[in-house]
């Protein structure tokens, strides 16, 4: 190929480029066009303005510097998500939503929509960012795994599935017990500190050849023996999503929407981001539409199940929704990436107040996304909503007990 050949072709791919960025952008309505205009420039989420996260939270798959994702494809019939009546609660829902800074909500009872609300300007047909509610997909897909016999077993060693943390700390410790994050290898996820683990990795240049996480994980010290101490740990759940990855053969993308996106029926196309190594973020950042996220829920109420089938071991929901580990606090605990209550119920949780909540006896699914004034874990919004959890759960109750006999 001659120079001036090459030069044509080099000036035809830029522009291509630059076309397709700006059909991007063009695809975005203008409210969310004017948002982002004050894209952030940086990786560091942690310390983005709130306009940026108000910007880049519905937008992350299609952000210049972060950009690089893969698609879990929708299939062709989508579950019905058919509206019910509205629902009594004794809280102010608009002031609820105002104090989340909430971009929506949705409460769904026994597979019907009770209320569905959105604000900073989103609404259904977007996608908003999942954050560590990731956790909960990617333990899913454990459990597909190990039906599949891609895993043999839980008690396995990680470094198995994963030679390349072989001498490390890792070494001593289970799938079952990254599951549970009770490693009792040394993590710090400090949200507010920039020289925390889950600050720190985002910078980290890996060894050649070697996937970025397992690159700095594998240099972590043990702080504890493997089993005795909860430690919450993003960066051994995107551990947990290499070892899917690896034991399957294929990439978690297209595994979750072998097993998650096709059969729960999803409307939408979803986006998994992924690392600077290309493997998707096990710990984070699936974009999804916010009735898929309910039908995430629905799904795992359901026990897992397609066509009668489930995509799950029998008994794995009930084992990873319950307490597996003890995280300090009174009612609480944690599973196999689920955050669990003594009550039966559990949920999924992501930094700046995303949330899917369920509760198997009152058959429930609340979905929640917003962007937390108060920052990553907002001391003031989390427990609020909470609050509004158990609120809808005494609804329920109430309507339940004036259904006259049958």
């Amino acid at each position: 190929m001659s120079r001036s050949t090459r030069q044509r072709v080099a000036l035809g791919l830029a522009a291509g480029l630059a076309l397709g960025a700006l059909a991007g952008w063009f695809s975005l309505d203008r409210e969310t066009r004017g948002l982002l205009r004050t894209l952030p420039t940086n990786r560091d989420i942690l310390f983005w303005s709130q306009d940026q996260r108000d910007a880049a939270f519905r937008a992350m798959d299609r952000l210049p510097i972060l950009a690089r994702s893969r698609t879990m494809q929708a299939g062709g019939a989508p579950r019905a998500l058919p509206p019910g009546p509205p629902l009594a609660l004794d809280v102010d829902v608009d002031a609820y939503l105002q104090d989340q800074r909430a971009a929506a909500l949705l409460i769904v009872h026994d597979g019907r929509l009770r209320l569905e609300r959105y604000g900073l300007g989103f609404g259904p047909e977007g996608r908003w960012t999942s954050f560590s509610v990731a956790k909960s997909f990617t333990s899913t897909l454990v459990g597909a795994a190990l039906r599949d016999g891609f895993i043999h077993s839980l008690d396995d060693r990680v470094s198995r599935y994963i030679p390349a943390l072989a001498g490390s700390a890792y070494d001593d410790v289970s799938v079952r017990q990254l599951l549970t994050m009770t490693s009792g290898v040394a993590w710090n996820e400090d949200y507010a500190d920039p020289d925390s683990d889950v600050a720190r990795f985002n910078n980290h240049q890996p060894e050649p050849g070697v996937d970025a996480l397992v690159s700095y994980l594998r240099r972590l010290p043990r702080a504890a023996p493997a089993g005795e101490r909860w430690n919450y740990s993003t960066g051994e759940t995107n551990l947990v999503g290499i070892l899917v990855s690896q034991a399957t053969g294929k990439t978690l993308a297209q595994y979750l929407e072998e097993k998650v996106w096709r059969p729960a029926g999803m409307q939408q196309d979803g986006t998994w981001l992924l690392s600077k190594t290309g493997q998707e973020i096990g710990g984070c950042c699936i974009q999804a539409a916010a009735r898929d996220y309910a039908r995430f829920g629905l799904f795992i109420l359901d026990g897992g199940r397609s066509g009668g089938v489930s995509v799950l071991p029998d008994g794995w929901l009930a084992q990873a929704t319950q307490r597996q580990a003890d995280i300090g606090e009174p009612g609480r605990g944690y599973g196999y990436q689920w955050w669990t209550y003594d009550d039966g119920s559990y949920a999924a949780r992501g930094i700046f107040g995303q949330g899917i909540f369920l509760d198997p006896k009152r058959r429930l699914v609340i979905v929640s996304n917003a962007n937390w004034a108060g920052g990553a874990r907002d001391p003031v919004a989390l427990p609020a909503r909470d609050a509004f959890y158990r609120a809808v759960q005494q609804a329920l109750d109430r309507e339940a007990a004036a259904q006259p006999a049958r």
